[in-house]
């Protein structure tokens, strides 16, 4: 999943991606108003953390915007601005979640699990097709309790499948979820990623097919032909 940090504090801003990357997240990260709308423009992104006091443009008029267009990025605003007033204002704008400066990092972790859960319509932390199971709180698979033992990048490619389970997924897709700005992320490697995990998840009873011309999509061995 990508995440676009909206944050002035470069120290804040870098130590807020390092966290989010620890993770495992495609992070993104811009210092004021303007480039946040151009990314929010252009970039596909599950989620944005918003300061409010932003140079270039405020962060309620970015949201105001985004919200205009029907952008439906989920947004947690992150900002030293506690007033009722602005948290009434903020929430009424369209954010999800605010979050006061000063904040502690695992609570902020846990809001972002919630928003991105709530963004594909999930209650629970755990999604399953067949025997895997992922956790998308300790981002890890598992089967029948074993853990299973799947690099980063291939668990993220098993993350945006099982999310989207029974759909085509598009490579570009993909590629949005798994790269940020100063990623260098190709076809070519995506078809990679997938080749190996269709290796990995054979045991399980499961693959990853080609939609060919179009992308992606988990299924069981033996369900087609």
């Amino acid at each position: 999943m990508r995440i676009l940090v909206v944050e002035d504090n470069l120290t804040l801003a870098e130590g807020l991606s390092a966290v989010l990357k620890g993770n495992g997240y495609a992070v993104d990260s811009v210092h004021d108003g303007v480039s946040a709308e151009a990314a929010l423009r252009t970039q596909t992104y599950d989620l944005a953390v918003l300061d409010l006091n932003l140079p270039e443009m405020d962060g309620l008029e970015l949201l105001r915007r985004l919200r205009a267009r029907q952008g439906n990025t989920a947004v947690l605003i992150l900002t030293a601005r506690g007033a009722f007033e602005d948290r009434v204002k903020g929430l009424d704008l369209g954010a999800d979640d605010y979050m006061t400066k000063p904040f502690d990092v695992s609570e902020l972790e846990a809001r972002i699990r919630v928003l991105l859960r709530r963004q594909v319509g999930l209650r629970g932390a755990q999604v399953s097709f067949g025997q895997v199971v992922l956790d998308l709180n300790s981002r890890t698979a598992s089967s029948e309790g074993r853990p299973l033992d799947i690099p980063a990048r291939e668990l993220s490619v098993l993350e945006t499948l099982m999310l989207r389970a029974g759909k085509v997924v598009a490579k570009e897709a993909i590629i949005q979820s798994l790269s940020a700005f100063d990623d260098d992320l190709s076809a070519n490697a995506v078809e990679q990623y997938a080749s190996r995990l269709r290796k990995r998840l054979a045991p399980f009873g499961l693959t990853v097919r080609t939609a060919r011309g179009l992308g992606y999509y988990l299924d069981r061995l033996g369900a087609e032909g």
